[in-house]
């Protein structure tokens, strides 16, 4: 089982309308509302049917997933230490305005205190955490002018990697990389700049990026070592906190992280329409 590239993000909502508002007055684009796939709601194994929003931010898609049956709120008081944190982060040239901007939309902080200035050696000149109104976490990065060169233009420029908060380093490791990902550049973040950054008292925790065969967007393991994160339980598609990968592979399938984040697995599409068998 191998996959090559993340080709979307997939956040499950109770309210579409009101989270497509916030989406796009931040500078997402939308396209209409389609039905999910009979096909795709068997393989999450959900009843009833769905219909979907595709959104784009630069050469990323975002999809809001409303679904006939609903499942559970996000969890209340959740923090991003917590073993159902997923989010996406954003790149933008300017993390204050965008924090500004964002603020005023309704987003909900995770970080104290707006954008965090990040040490030099980091590549990332400032990054701030929130919520939008359902709770999914997301994340603005500003990266250093050196580490900017990928990431040309103003604004909201695309997304650069999805962060998953893990209890056991070494066992999503193993699993990340028997899907065909590598390791680059792990770190030890701590002290009082990782404290405001997560809105959280004394952190420690290890950050493990993980890439695909293409780099852009990657995903980032986030092993706490303090405080202990909460299990996040059995999550299913239709919960509010059940964020999908949606990768580019060689099957079609839904699988599960040591920790439950899901991952979404499909065959690309011939010119005819179909996947292939």
């Amino acid at each position: 089982m191998q996959v090559s590239a993340i080709t979307a993000f997939r956040l499950t909502t109770a309210d579409a309308g009101r989270l497509v508002r916030f989406y796009r007055e931040l500078g997402f684009t939308a396209a209409g509302a389609e039905p999910i796939g009979d096909d795709e709601i068997a393989l999450l194994g959900l009843e009833g049917g769905g219909s979907r929003l595709p959104l784009r931010l630069g050469g990323q898609q975002v999809d809001l997933d409303r679904f006939d049956v609903p499942g559970r709120p996000y969890p209340a008081g959740a923090t991003a230490a917590d073993l159902s944190f997923q989010h996406f982060a954003i790149v933008t040239d300017d993390a204050a305005a965008a924090w500004k901007r964002v603020s005023a939309l309704g987003a909900i902080p995770i970080s104290d205190g707006g954008p965090v200035m990040l040490p030099p050696a980091t590549g990332v000149a400032a990054a701030v955490k929130f919520r939008d109104p359902e709770g999914h976490p997301l994340e603005l990065l500003q990266f250093a002018a050196a580490a900017r060169r990928g990431w040309p233009g103003i604004g909201l420029l695309g997304i650069d990697h999805s962060a998953v908060s893990v209890c056991d380093v070494a066992a999503s490791r193993r699993f990340y990389e028997s899907l065909g990902l590598s390791v680059r550049g792990p770190t030890l973040n701590r002290g009082p700049t990782q404290a405001a950054l997560d809105g959280l008292p004394d952190p420690e925790v290890d950050v493990i990026p993980m890439l695909p065969q293409r780099d852009t967007p990657h995903v980032e393991l986030l092993g706490y070592r303090r405080p202990a994160g909460r299990p996040a339980g059995r999550m299913r598609a239709n919960d509010v906190a059940a964020t999908r990968i949606v990768w580019a592979a060689d099957r079609d399938a839904l699988i599960r992280d040591p920790d439950g984040h899901l991952h979404l697995l499909r065959r690309p599409v011939t010119h005819a329409g179909e996947r292939p068998r």
